[in-house]
C-alpha cells in the first residue's frame, strides 16, 4: 500500500531531490530535513513510517541521530533504514548497532528503492540486490525533474 510518509534525512540537496522525486512517483508522502537536527525539529511534529537517513551528516550524524530515537519512547519503534556512500566492511554492523532497521548503499539505485522500502514497511526482509526485479528505466517528469535535471548539468 503506497501512501506512507517517508522523512529523507541528507546533506546532499542533489540525493534530497532524487529521493524525493523517486519515493513520490511511488506515491509516498515525502518530507525532507538536510541535517539531524532538522529532523529532529521536523519529528517534533510528526512521526513517519520510516525514516531513509544518510550516515555522514553535518554535526550529529545518523548514527547518533539513529541512537538518539531509539532512546526516545515516542521514536522508539519507528522504523529507520540507513543509507551511506561510506559503505566499507563494518559501517552496516554499526548501523544496526546504532538502532537502524535495514541499510542501504549509495549510489541510490532508483530502480529499486521503493521496493526495497516496501519490505521494511511490509515487514519483510529487503530483497539482496542481486536478486531484485529489473525494473523498466525511471521515467519522471514534472518540476521536481526538471529542477533535478538542471541540478546535475549544473
Amino acid at each position: 500500500m503506497a501512501g506512507e510518509t517517508i522523512l529523507v534525512v541528507d546533506d546532499a540537496p542533489v540525493n534530497l531531490k532524487l529521493a524525493a522525486a523517486v519515493l513520490r512517483s511511488e506515491y509516498y508522502k515525502v518530507h525532507l530535513a538536510s541535517s539531524a537536527e532538522e529532523a529532529l525539529v521536523t519529528l517534533r511534529t510528526m512521526l513517519p513510517d520510516l525514516l531513509l537517513l544518510d550516515l555522514q551528516l553535518p554535526g550529529m550524524n545518523g548514527l547518533e541521530l539513529a541512537q538518539l530515537l531509539r532512546q526516545d519512547s515516542r521514536t522508539r519503534t519507528m522504523l529507520i533504514v540507513a543509507l551511506t556512500a561510506a559503505a566499507v566492511p563494518g559501517t552496516e554492523q554499526l548501523a544496526y548497532e546504532a538502532g537502524c532497521d535495514g541499510f542501504i548503499a549509495k549510489p541510490i539505485d532508483t530502480r529499486n528503492l521503493g521496493t526495497r522500502l516496501r519490505h521494511f514497511l511490509d515487514g519483510q526482509p529487503a530483497p539482496e540486490l542481486a536478486a531484485a526485479p529489473v525494473a523498466a528505466p525511471l521515467s519522471l517528469s514534472g518540476p521536481e525533474m526538471d529542477a533535478l535535471r538542471r541540478s546535475f548539468l549544473a
